[in-house]
């Protein structure tokens, strides 16, 4: 059996992978014009679909950004809203038998990102292979939550059994 030690490094190691890959996720938003210009030059296939949809959304980004660049807020809001949904796992760092419910909502949040990207994706006319990218950031950060989840049960039932 694990030690309460251990359990606590591995849900920190895991919470803190969680938290920057959230943080960095986000900044990418506050750049996407630029990102975008910089992959489609970088991207070795240049006649492939991906490529194709890469350039599109960059002339998207470009024009919306030149005539409008009000509309890239909404860039700026989701990088913020990433950067505070990585706040609330400083608390499940601390204390994450106490903070259960941070790593259960990243989960319901995880899970839903898939039907969101289908249904949304199907509305706002995203090609499905790149509805299928968004459904896999769901999918890839609900893992180490899960690993989160599992071992603070774990936690919590060592610590109960101690009392």
């Amino acid at each position: 059996m694990n030690s309460v030690s251990q359990l606590q490094k591995l849900i920190q190691a895991w919470s803190i992978f969680f938290i920057i890959s959230l943080i960095l996720s986000g900044i990418t938003a506050f750049a996407v014009e630029t990102g975008l210009a910089w992959i489609t030059t970088w991207w070795p296939q240049q006649n492939g679909i991906l490529h194709q949809w890469l350039y599109k959304s960059y002339e998207a980004v470009h024009v919306t950004n030149t005539n409008y660049p009000f509309i890239a807020y909404g860039y700026d809001w989701l990088a913020f809203g990433h950067i505070v949904i990585a706040i609330f796992f400083i608390g499940v760092l601390k204390d994450p038998v106490r903070n259960i419910w941070v790593i259960k909502t990243g989960c319901i949040a995880c899970i839903l990102v898939i039907p969101l990207a289908l249904i949304a994706g199907q509305v706002r006319q995203i090609p499905i292979f790149w509805r299928l990218i968004d459904c896999s950031f769901g999918i890839t950060g609900i893992i180490p939550l899960y690993i989160v989840y599992r071992n603070t049960l774990l936690l919590e039932k060592i610590q109960h059994h101690n009392k």
